[in-house]
This record gives C-alpha cells, structure tokens and sequence, in this order.
C-alpha cells in the first residue's frame, strides 16, 4: 500500500510524476484561509508533507498521527517549531546548497541598486524628469573598492564575500559568533564584532538565519554606529531587522538607503510606511526565485522525502534528534 503525501505547494509534471509513482498524493496548492482548511482535513492519512511559508506547529502536527516526514522547500526552518517535530519523531528537512549562488546575486543585486540608485532613477525618467544632462542631484557612490560587512557567513555569506572580494575589489569584514580562518584567507576578510562591522562597513548585508538570538538583532542602536554614507541589505529574514527603527533611520538621512527582501509580514501591506521611502529599494522575497533554482530546490526536497519515506536517513535533515527517536 503506498504511503499518502500531502503537497502544499504545486510541483513540475516530471516531480508529480515521480512522486505519484512512490505514493498516493493530495495536492492542497495553497495555505491560504480555504487551502488552510482543505490542508488540516488532509493531514489525519498523511505520511510526509512538502511545501514552504505555512507555520507548522504542533496543533497541527497533532493532527497527523502518522506523519513521518515534512519536506520544506526553503534552507530556513524558522516557520516550523522543532520541538514538536522532536517529540513527534517526526522528521524535518530543507534544501540548502542550491540556492546559495541564486540568493547571494540577489544580495548584490541590491547593492548595486540602492548604491547607483537605479529603481528611483527609473521613477524619475518615467515621470519625464529627464530634460538635461544629470548632475549631483543623481549621483550614486561606488561599489568596488568599498567596505562589505557580512553578518553572518554561512554559504550565502560566503557565496557574497566571494563576489565582493573576486569581483569588486571590496574589503570584506564579517561577524559570526566564531571566526572562521579558512573565510579569512580565502577573501582577505576580517572578523569583527557587530558594533566594529556596522561602524567600518559601507554596505552591510544581513545573511543570518533567523533564531531566537537573531531576532530584532538591528534595531535602532545599531542603525546608529553605521555611516550616514552607508547602505543595509537584508537578505536574512524580515524579523532580524527592527522595520521601525529602519524607517526611522533612512526617513531622516542617517544612513544613505537600504535594500530588503524579507519583510516581518509578507506580502509587504500596500499602506507600510517603508514604502514612502525614496532610499529604499524593496523586492518580494525573490531571494531564490529563479525558474533553475526553484525547480532544483523542489527536486531536493522530493529527494528529501522519498528517503525518508523509505526509511532512509535524507541527506538534508534539520533534527536528528527526531532520526534517533524513530531509529533508537
């Protein structure tokens, strides 16, 4: 008898093909208020979920006696509390590696935009602004040759350093809870506290996950060791970064601009007072959102949770502790 899955996210032809092929699948394509219903009706048969951005705790893991395996389709795991994964025995995986390339040219993506300001001097061309040469009043600043301040350097992190170091000349400085040697030699990079990284770099990119001591990480004392020339991205997660502070500090010229995909509530309201600002460049998550790598991360946590399904430890799995409960 195959084992029932339950899909909160539509997949390719060939990945449903595949995964119908190992077992019976119920695709509830949206976590909306109605797929939300549909998906809790779905759960008491299920074996193995796969999918990204629904919150799974343990109400709704109550309602799965049988589930062994969620699949997620993303590298953070923050919408998913491990503890009742844990006690459950039930296993948790992500697809780490093949976004890492994708997500880091979205960083600098964003640094190039806020730096040449191009996203406000697309508005101003189109508004019919453009009636001579330009001068100071269009003016960005430099990327090569500048300071990159990366906080966090895990493989996105690195993935950054790398384009900095290699590709624009860029000092690269970093903050971790440990330095990391091999970091170091690789791009020249130097390790710092947060309050030395904020005050020397002239971008700052945020690239951690997002935990318990991450959250609200920078708010407005650290906004405030930054350079008034200086530019934050944040490619983390929204809550990493205090929204209000941030607002606060670009509203008033106290840094030059900033760069954010993540947001504390996605979709970003139309009324968020972020979007007043005209040094802000602002995407929707697009961190990894590129046709090739969406379909690798989908093909990763189908590999995922066929493995698991199988009985097989996957190669991608957050909780081990739950891998031992299952396997003693």
């Amino acid at each position: 008898m195959k084992k029932r899955i339950v899909l909160y996210k539509r997949l390719s032809e060939a990945l449903m093909a595949r995964l119908q092929a190992h077992a019976e699948v119920t695709l509830v394509e949206s976590p909306s208020a109605d797929g939300l219903a549909r998906l809790r009706a779905a759960l008491p048969g299920a074996h193995g979920l796969l999918g990204a951005s629904l919150r799974l705790d343990a109400p709704l893991l109550d309602l799965a006696p049988q589930l062994e395996v969620v699949s997620s389709v993303s590298v953070g795991v923050d919408n998913y509390d491990i503890d009742a994964f844990d006690q459950r025995g039930v296993l948790l995986t992500n697809t780490p590696d093949v976004l890492t390339e994708t997500t880091a040219d979205t960083g600098f993506a964003l640094i190039l935009a806020c730096a040449r300001r191009v996203v406000e001097l697309d508005g101003w061309i189109r508004a019919g602004h453009w009636q001579a040469g330009i001068g100071p009043a269009q003016f960005g600043c430099d990327v090569q040759g500048k300071t990159l301040g990366i906080v966090g350097m895990g493989r996105i992190g690195e993935a950054l350093a790398r384009r900095a170091h290699a590709g624009f000349g860029m000092r690269v400085l970093y903050h971790t809870r440990q330095p990391r040697p091999e970091v170091e030699a690789r791009f020249a990079a130097a390790h710092r506290s947060l309050e030395a990284l904020l005050a020397e770099s002239d971008f700052v990119c945020l690239c951690l996950p997002l935990t318990a001591a991450t959250e609200n990480l920078i708010g407005a004392p650290q906004l405030a060791l930054m350079k008034p020339s200086a530019i934050l991205v944040n490619i983390s997660r929204g809550r990493v970064l205090g929204e209000a502070a941030l607002f606060q500090a670009l509203a008033e010229r106290r840094i030059r601009g900033a760069g954010l995909d993540v947001f504390v509530r996605e979709p970003l309201p139309a009324d968020s007072p972020l979007l007043q600002l005209d040094n802000l460049v602002v995407t929707p998550h697009i961190g990894s959102a590129t046709e090739e790598t969406r379909e690798a991360m989908a093909r990763c946590a189908v590999d995922n949770l066929l493995a698991a399904l199988a009985g097989e430890r996957p190669q991608n799995l957050v909780n081990p502790l739950a891998w031992s409960r299952r396997n003693p």
